[in-house]
């Protein structure tokens, strides 16, 4: 048995900001994917996943009926003979492997499930995202359930705010082109937990809270505008904004080798660098108007591109 496959997600710009209601835009990367599976000679990873799937099961049998209803019966058998998550998307990276695990389970199990095929609303969008935020909470303790939704949909995704999101198209790449967003492997694992949680701390500081609100909700939301207009001189202008602040505010997510490196960047302007997800580890994000300069620049670390400009 094999399922579909789902797509890992990368957030562009959003990270933070949307739990406090500033604009988000997050893209599927079909670099990594995963799908449910059955084997005959189950791997030790493969044991192990499906064990993790045991226990969401438990999960989603109390999981609020009104909101969403999963065929138990069959979930249950299908784990019983072994089924697991076979997935290629790094966990701790940023790039959503719960998210891509949400998606499939609600698209193999649950009933009268939302399609992509329909005429996506914004009330239908709303509601896959509320159903998968709570299913996905069992991973992160608290979840906005965007990462499962684009890995659902497998479209861009634009967040207005926490209760208007919209399906978006961006601008096409340009295959020939020198600017370029990539990833740079930190080679640490990064725990969402914490990291949030450090967040919610430092939002009891009325200084951090207007920061949030006065810098960093600011050059996020022109970060995303400038991205979907395609005004892309406007857009290095405020990620660098937005890397300078993220420098300054967020250090602790941070991993300690990059500091260096980040300043680096904006002094330079070879580069800017911007957390992926909620940091503490995993991927970092990278922009450049030179993705040749970023290469030389950043030799140590093999950069992957996953969008050109």
């Amino acid at each position: 048995m094999k399922g579909p496959l789902f797509y890992s997600k990368i957030l562009l710009f959003g990270e933070y900001g949307i739990i406090k209601d500033s604009k988000g835009l997050s893209i599927p990367y079909s670099f990594y994917n995963g799908a449910l599976k059955t084997d005959e000679n189950p791997s030790e990873i493969a044991i192990a996943s499906n064990a993790s799937l045991k226990r969401f099961v438990g999960y989603l049998e109390n999981i609020n009926r009104e909101l969403v209803v999963f065929d138990v019966d069959l979930m249950k058998a299908h784990v019983d003979a072994g089924m697991y998550f076979d997935s290629s998307i790094p966990q701790g990276y940023g790039v959503g492997s719960s998210g891509a695990l949400v998606a499939a389970i609600y698209d193999k199990y649950a009933e009268d499930k939302i399609t992509v095929l329909e005429n996506l609303t914004r009330e239908k969008l709303l509601k896959l995202k509320t159903i998968f935020s709570e299913m996905e909470s069992f991973f992160h303790g608290k979840s906005s359930g965007l990462d499962p939704l684009n890995s659902y949909l497998s479209i861009p995704i634009l967040i207005n705010s926490k209760d208007n999101i919209e399906a978006t198209g961006i601008p096409a790449q340009q295959s020939d082109g020198k600017g370029a967003v990539f990833l740079i492997d930190s080679g640490i694992i990064g725990e969402t937990a914490p990291m949030v949680s450090l967040f919610m701390e430092n939002m009891k500081q009325e200084g951090f809270r207007s920061m949030l609100k006065n810098q960093f909700i600011k050059h996020t939301d022109a970060c995303v505008d400038d991205f979907l207009k395609g005004d892309v001189k406007s857009l290095f202008r405020n990620t660098k904004s937005l890397s300078k602040v993220v420098l300054s505010h967020f250090k602790p997510m941070i991993p300690q080798q990059f500091h260096e490196l980040w300043k680096n960047g904006i002094d330079t302007n070879d580069y800017y660098l911007k957390l992926c997800g909620s940091g503490g580890g995993g991927y970092i994000l990278g922009f450049t108007e030179d993705i040749n300069k970023a290469k030389q620049a950043l030799s140590e670390y093999k950069l992957e591109v996953v969008y050109n400009f």
